[in-house]
Parts: structure tokens; C-alpha cells; sequence
């Protein structure tokens, strides 16, 4: 397979106001001739790990057009050229990427040394990257323009696996010898931070070297703000021209024309710890599952900006629906007798955060199901990097999740190994089951896209089975932009956000 850029360019050109496309521009881009003001952003989730591409930071310095992989992610889902202007595989297990002229944030040249050190370096990260979960890759540079890429297993989603944000490119000094990696100055996209204030405040100024063209914006400032309140508020004021993810309940007090609802593969679940504690027990899940009704929260918690949840994934998943697998086989759920009796004097650990107004409401709405069904229940809710460590370690007994679906390669795959398998990195439910690890391996392994599509809708049906997770909504996502904003990047995957186009007029 050979992809070429001409015809997403082209696409980039006919959107100039809310583009739907989520690549950079190409070096006969128009950019560079904006009004001159700098972006200010309100972003909702602080960073965890001083914006490490191995966190979930890592979606920032995709939003913000920091760094690049060696591919993208086209407005279809599909892979798009970045870093590699080209690519093709040679066998099952064999790629070869041929890389663009391009160079790095600190004056270096990307090349295919660079490419190597950084998906080397990924791949030995620790905790590895969600995107990795399912696959080791052995990566050689064959010359200086072309990168070898090898997989010890079929994988035919390589190509999208390589846009994800984890997997950004940075130079050589961004990589220290504890295994760290720091983006400030080192990318590769048309905005380089050139200042970090702890958790709270970031410094970008425009790249003028950027392959794809020359910024429209001399530079942003964002600002995090984890109440989704003061997100809204800085936007009314006028503090800031855009500010991601607007509660529902703010929606109504902000203008109409700058506001903007976004089909979205968020999808909202109440996740719960199967390694230890109440949950430990199949029939407490079930019980759980039972007693649970996402419906609930749709008007109460959402204001209408959500749809019950059936499954793992939505309406802006078009193919799942029609796919979707009746779940057998599961558990018989405890009655609210014999859930008293099990529980006795323990108490049910309910989790959430609070970057995102609706999961706290959403949380109380639930705790008030689960007493009904037997449970008695407290709730700790935080900011989401105070607890992230805690829920990976299994604290908690249960966890209301929202979780961007197709997040790290656009592939439901990775996002279903990397939660639900044995060894996956991000598995917060603590699942090990032998027939989802088996239904995730062989939708991992299929190359034709319909039969791909029908083993992962197999492999959510075996998950539901285990009530790991209980699916409760389907988001659909806020985004605020001043009147004065144009070339915002409306991403139903949240991870772009602005690019060399985006600017005040």
C-alpha cells in the first residue's frame, strides 16, 4: 500500500473555518499571514508527567500541534502522511516508511536515525505506551530517508498505530538515559513550547522552519483549568478563544455561535476492579450491572448531549451498531439479599474526576442505583492526575470512566488491549480472562477491515460478559470558539485541535 498527500491537501483548502481534517498543511499552505494575535486555550486536563509523550500528555502535543508521528490521522479515520511522505509493506510483519525533508524544533534534521531513536526508545518506555500494548516493534533505518519497521506478529494496522500522539517523533536531546523524554523544543510541528509552569500554564511560540508552512499564529498560551466551569467562564470574559470541553450545564449560558457539538467517540462507562475487593466476585458485578442505569444520566447529568450507552462504542463508530454481538454467558446477578450479605460492613469505593463536570453528577446519580441494589457506597473524587497512579493499582472498587474510544490509534483494537487484555498497560478493571485475551488477539490478526470490524465487536461482547465495565453513555463533546477564531480542528477523536491555519482574525 502507497498513500499520497494530494488529495488530503486539497480537503485542507476547502475548510477554512471548523476543518474537519486533523493533518498539518503542506509547504504551499497560504499560513503565515494571520492577524498576528496569539491563541490563548483553556485545556481541561492538566499534565500528569510534565507533557512526556508516554503519558497522556501525550495528547496535548497532538492538540497543539507540537509533535508528529510518522503518520496522521485523516477526517475518515484513515492513516495520512506526516513524518512519512510514503509508505508501503513489504510482507505481514514488514513496513517501510520513506520520510518528508523535515527538521526538528532544535535545528536537527529529521532522519531516519532520529525516527529509530524515538520509536526505540517508546518501545522501551516504562510504563509503555497504551498504543504498544499488543505489539513490540523493531525499527532500522535501511538509509537516511527510509525506516524499516517490523512487528513480530501480523499487524495491519501499523500504519494508524503510528499516529498516535504516544509515538511523536522528538530529536535526539529530548531522550534522557533514565528513559524520560521532554518536548520542550524538540518537536517537530508548526508550535514549540518554549516554557512549562508546572501543572498550570504553557508557553508555545511558532516554528518557522515547520515543513508544512508557516503558522498563521505567532504563538499560543494555554492555561489548564480542570473545573469545566472556569473553562466556560474564560471564554465568556473574553480570557480566552478557546476552551475544550464546556460542561452541558454551561452550554446554555454561552452564546450560540460560539459554541460547537462535536460527535464524539467518548464513551462513558462505570469501570469496575476485578483483581480485588468486592468486585472480586462475579455475582457483586453483576449486581452492579444489574442496578445500573446509564438512561439515568443522559438529561440529568448530560443536558440531552448524550445517548445510552449498549456497548462500548457509539454512533460515531458507524460500523458498530450493525456488528454488534448479543453478550451470553454472563453471571447471575446477586440479589440485594445477598448483596448485604456479601458486602456486610464493606464499603464500595466509588471513583471519578473532576476535569469533566458531568462524572461527579454522573457518580451520584449511580450511587444512589447501587444502594438500592444493596450496596453501601463512598465516593472519592478528584482531579484525574491525583488519582491516576491509585486507579492503575486497583484502590478503588469502581471507577465512573470517561474514555476516549479510538484515542490512540483510531483502531478499536489497541483501545480494547490496552484496557481489557491480561498484560494491558491501561487494564484499570484489573481483567485477566482467558476468552477476551483470545477474541482480542484474532481481531488483532485480521487484515480484512469488514472481518476486522466483526472480531471486535466478538471481543466487546466477551468483555461485557465479564461486567468488567458497564457502559452508560455516549458523549457528545463542547468545544467553545471566539466569534473571531477561525481553522479550529473539530476532532471527534480529541486529539487535534489547532494547526498552521488556526488564528484570530
Amino acid at each position: 500500500m502507497r498513500t499520497t498527500p494530494r488529495g488530503l491537501f486539497a480537503l485542507l483548502a476547502l475548510t477554512p473555518l471548523l476543518a474537519g481534517c486533523f493533518v498539518q498543511g503542506d509547504a504551499g499552505s497560504a499560513a503565515g499571514e494571520g492577524s498576528g494575535k496569539r491563541l490563548r486555550i483553556a485545556l481541561a486536563v492538566p499534565p500528569v508527567q510534565a507533557l512526556s509523550p508516554y503519558s497522556n500528555d501525550a495528547t496535548v502535543l497532538s492538540k497543539l500541534a507540537v509533535a508528529e508521528g510518522l503518520t496522521a490521522l485523516d477526517k475518515n479515520g484513515a492513516a495520512a502522511p506526516a513524518l512519512a511522505k510514503s509508505w508501503k509493506q513489504q510482507n505481514a510483519t514488514t513496513w517501510t516508511f520513506e520520510l518528508r525533508k523535515a527538521t526538528f524544533q532544535d535545528g536537527t534534521d529529521v532522519t531516519a536515525e532520529a525516527v529509530v531513536n524515538a520509536l526505540d526508545h517508546a518501545d522501551r518506555a516504562k510504563p509503555k505506551p497504551r498504543v504498544l500494548s499488543d505489539v513490540s516493534l523493531t525499527t532500522e533505518a535501511v538509509d537516511a530517508d527510509t525506516v524499516r519497521i517490523r512487528t513480530k506478529s501480523a499487524d495491519p494496522v501499523l500504519p494508524l498505530r503510528l499516529a498516535s500522539p504516544a509515538l511523536g517523533v522528538l530529536s535526539e536531546k529530548a531522550y534522557a538515559k533514565d528513559g524520560t523524554a521532554n518536548p520542550i523544543g524538540t518537536g517537530t510541528g508548526p508550535f514549540e513550547i518554549t516554557k512549562l509552569t508546572g501543572k498550570s500554564k504553557a508557553t508555545l511560540d511558532r516554528f518557522d522552519r515547520y515543513w508544512g508552512g508557516k503558522a498563521e499564529a505567532p504563538g499560543i498560551d494555554v492555561t489548564w483549568f480542570a473545573d469545566g466551569t472556569a473553562r466556560a467562564n474564560a471564554l465568556r470574559s473574553g480570557d480566552v478563544d478557546i476552551a475544550e470541553w464546556i460542561p452541558t450545564a454551561q452550554a446554555g449560558l454561552l452564546e450560540k455561535d460560539t459554541r460547537h457539538e462535536v460527535p464524539s467517540v467518548r464513551s462513558d462507562s462505570l469501570v469496575l476492579n476485578t483483581r480485588s475487593g468486592l468486585f472480586a466476585d462475579k455475582s457483586l458485578r453483576a449486581a452492579a450491572r444489574s442496578a445500573v442505569d446509564g438512561s439515568a444520566l443522559v438529561d440529568s447529568a448530560f443536558g440531552g448531549y448524550a445517548d445510552p450507552a449498549d456497548g462500548l462504542f457509539g454512533p460515531a463508530v458507524p460500523w458498530a451498531a450493525e456488528r454488534r454481538v448479543d453478550v451470553t454467558g454472563r453471571t447471575a446477578a446477586a440479589t440485594t439479599a445477598e448483596v448485604k450479605s456479601k458486602t456486610k460492613s464493606k464499603t464500595l469505593r466509588l471513583a471519578t474526576y473532576t476535569n469533566r463536570t458531568e462524572l461527579p453528577e454522573s457518580a451520584t446519580v449511580l450511587q444512589q442505583q447501587l444502594e438500592k441494589a444493596g450496596f453501601t457506597v463512598k465516593q472519592d473524587v478528584r482531579e484525574y492526575t491525583q488519582m491516576e497512579a491509585d486507579l492503575l493499582a486497583g484502590k478503588y472498587d469502581a471507577l465512573v470512566f470517561s474514555r476516549v474510544t479510538l484515542l490512540d490509534t483510531g483502531d478499536a483494537v489497541a483501545y480494547l488491549a490496552s484496557d481489557y487484555t491480561s498484560k494491558g498497560v491501561y487494564n484499570i478493571a484489573g481483567l485477566k480472562d482467558a476468552e477476551v485475551d483470545r477474541a482480542i488477539a484474532a481481531a488483532a490478526a485480521e487484515d480484512d477491515t469488514e472481518e476486522r470490524q466483526r472480531k471486535i465487536m466478538k471481543a466487546e461482547a466477551e468483555i461485557l460478559r465479564t461486567d468488567a465495565v458497564v457502559p452508560l453513555v455516549y458523549e457528545k463533546a463542547l468545544q467553545g470558539i471566539a466569534t473571531n477564531v477561525e481553522g479550529v480542528l473539530l476532532d471527534p477523536r480529541e486529539r487535534s485541535l489547532v494547526d498552521v491555519d488556526t488564528h484570530v482574525k
